[in-house]
């Protein structure tokens, strides 16, 4: 299937690794335009390194980006359209929130979350929508967490942030559609990222148990036992961005490999 997406500018944030670095690889193999953004240059310039290698002929725009400061994303969005003249595709994307509990969390704690996870898809939304209002025309896509389907324990701020960032998608893909513009999200199970990795460490010393046990146990849990992989996300993410989805808007797709029990 021809995606229509070569020479489409898609901007993806938080991309040097895991699922956004999956989504801007699987966009240069379609032909797009990438402009990429996070916060360690050394690594992201290293991200974009290889998927030039690996697309020899891929447009790749690299910048620093820190989606909790509102300065940083406003710079990446205009050095955007000031070297590739648009933006077609935006993908909202960051670092998971910390694990913890509720009595875990400080205000403090609770006041970066909601800069980081909330603020961010807020602000990076906001940044692009005059651009893509003004040509009638683009597609957002937000990269969420199954916490806005089934809460997750340890994991309170992804709870509680990633589903107001689902409820303003949905809000938002009502009112823009008058502009041409899609707004969807897109939530992730267990993918082999640091992320999970991280939580996974975690487990660990939680459960006393191995690192090889703990995935084990994992594995158990998802009917295709095994870890998801960030480039069977990325293709996802390219079809909801495309126009082969160009009917689909203010809608939240799990890709999880059949581990979510719920049916709404």
């Amino acid at each position: 299937m021809d995606l229509g997406l070569k020479d489409k500018v898609v901007m993806v944030a938080a991309s040097s690794k895991g699922l956004g670095f999956g989504i801007a690889r699987q966009a240069a193999l379609e032909g797009a335009v990438v402009s990429m953004g996070s916060r360690n240059q050394k690594i992201l310039a290293a991200a974009a390194e290889a998927i030039q290698k690996e697309v020899a002929e891929a447009r790749i725009l690299i910048h620093s980006l820190d989606v909790a400061d509102s300065i940083s994303i406003n710079s990446w969005v205009k050095d955007t359209l000031g070297e590739l003249g648009t933006v077609d595709a935006l993908v909202v994307n960051g670092g998971g929130p910390p694990a913890g509990t509720f009595d875990e969390i400080d205000d403090n704690t609770w006041f970066a979350g909601y800069e980081n996870t909330l603020m961010s898809a807020v602000r990076l939304i906001r940044a692009v929508l005059p651009e893509m209002r003004s040509k009638k025309s683009g597609s957002i896509l937000t990269v969420t967490s199954s916490s806005v389907k089934e809460p997750i324990d340890n994991l309170l701020l992804s709870n509680v942030y990633r589903s107001g960032v689902t409820s303003l998608v949905k809000s938002l893909s009502i009112l823009e559609a008058k502009h041409g513009i899609r707004i969807n999200n897109l939530v992730p199970g267990f993918f082999d990222t640091d992320r999970l990795k991280e939580l996974d460490q975690r487990s660990s010393g939680e459960w006393r148990l191995s690192l090889e046990n703990v995935r084990k146990i994992n594995f158990e849990k998802i009917p295709m036992g095994r870890y998801g992989d960030p480039d069977e996300f990325g293709k996802a993410a390219l079809f909801l961005l495309s126009d082969a989805a160009s009917y689909v808007t203010g809608e939240t797709f799990v890709i999880d490999g059949g581990k979510m029990r719920t049916v709404w």
